[in-house]
């Protein structure tokens, strides 16, 4: 048995043994469109996984982490998946702003927030997108200005996942009119990465009701909102380059583990079809068919480009548009009980709402497309006002 052989049979044996008592009751629970699940239970899940030294796997050990390798991380998202464990409440400290600090923050910054990040006992939301910025990151105009030892922050974001259940905010603000940066008008230029207690007077958040009944995504007020002067990652006025970093992080080995859920949910799409007689039908046969080739093709796409960045609006684009299809092919092995509410027919009417908005979340298609057309193809950029 070679030492990765092993690796994966450690983490599944503590897995299945693990995931029992009180804690067997938590399989399934969680993920996009579903965060409500079992919050407090699955908190208390990640909890357990910290005092096992199940979290931050991939940090380095001098950080708190296991060290583990690209393939080792691969393995253990692919385990946690097929055990149908729940998911995690901590991504964004453990994978997006924990990765940050380790490579662009400063020694107080990681010895003040890596410690509760890894045994989950703060928790983490992204404050990017904007009303009048969404995936377009560039024309963000919350500001910050600086007051003493302090920044006063104002402005506002949308669509900030589990704001209402975050203590800190990473958040990309302007702390330099546009048109006055470095670069003197690149919209870019004047934005800082600012790390923000969200418990304060300055800061409201309005959750914000989906399609499909969840409240996980919020509007998040800052209104003389402050945050201490030393809590900037990378240089003021430099943050597009560490939201870009941060960006690299959120498309690592998890995607792994993404997709062995997306196989379970075609296995289940496909057993519905047969019980129902539908997969008689040639050409939604062909259709489920070539479901299970684009999964194939999507897992060998982020094996062979795991840990580039070239790949990773690649990677975005296949697996957005694929489970945004398999919402819409649930839709047809349903046909009319589709559009009844109640039954086996609620959660494949859940995951045709929420898969409205893969190609949305996380970059847009057409973001992502222009990235690959003008940063991995080099062709000409853009014009922008």
């Amino acid at each position: 048995m070679t030492g990765l052989e092993e690796f994966r049979a450690t983490v599944r044996e503590w897995l299945a043994d693990n995931l029992s008592g009180d804690f067997a009751a938590l399989r399934g629970l969680g993920g996009p469109g579903r965060e409500h699940e079992a919050f407090d239970e699955r908190i208390e899940w990640d909890r357990h996984l910290a005092a096992a030294g199940w979290t931050c796997i991939g940090w380095p050990e001098e950080h708190g982490g296991r060290g583990a390798s690209v393939e080792e991380r691969v393995v253990f998202h692919e385990e946690y998946a097929r055990a149908a464990a729940p998911a995690r409440v901590s991504h964004f400290g453990e994978e997006l702003l924990g990765p940050t600090l380790i490579a662009l923050g400063t020694d107080a910054q990681r010895a003040r927030f890596l410690p509760p990040i890894k045994r989950v006992e703060e928790l983490w939301c992204q404050g990017y997108s904007e009303p009048g910025a969404g995936s377009d990151l560039a024309s963000v105009s919350t500001s910050a200005v600086r007051d003493g030892d302090e920044w006063v922050i104002t402005g506002q974001k949308v669509w900030t996942s589990l704001a209402h259940v975050a203590q800190w905010c990473f958040a990309v603000v302007r702390t330099t009119p546009r048109g006055e940066g470095r670069g003197g008008g690149r919209g870019h230029d004047g934005l800082s990465y600012l790390l923000v207690p969200m418990d304060q007077s300055g800061v409201t958040v309005r959750p914000i009701e989906q399609l499909t009944g969840g409240s996980e995504f919020n509007e998040v007020f800052f209104d003389g909102a402050r945050t201490p002067a030393d809590l900037v990652v990378g240089e003021v006025g430099g943050g597009w380059r560490v939201a870009m970093a941060t960006l690299g992080f959120e498309r690592g080995a998890a995607t792994l583990g993404q997709q062995v859920g997306f196989r379970r949910e075609l296995d289940a799409l496909v057993t519905l079809a047969r019980d129902t007689g539908v997969l008689d039908d040639p050409v939604l046969r062909e259709k489920l068919t070539r479901a299970r080739i684009g999964l194939d093709v999507m897992r060998w796409h982020a094996l062979r480009t795991i840990g580039t960045t070239d790949g990773a609006s690649v990677t975005k684009l296949v697996w957005a548009n694929w489970h945004q299809g398999l919402g819409e092919l649930a839709m047809e092995v349903l046909g009319a009980a589709g559009m009844v509410a109640g039954g086996i027919a609620d959660e494949w009417q859940r995951l045709w709402l929420f898969s409205r908005a893969d190609t949305i979340y996380g970059g847009s298609n057409e973001i992502q497309r222009n990235i690959i057309a003008e940063r991995v193809l080099g062709l000409p950029r853009e014009a922008r006002a």
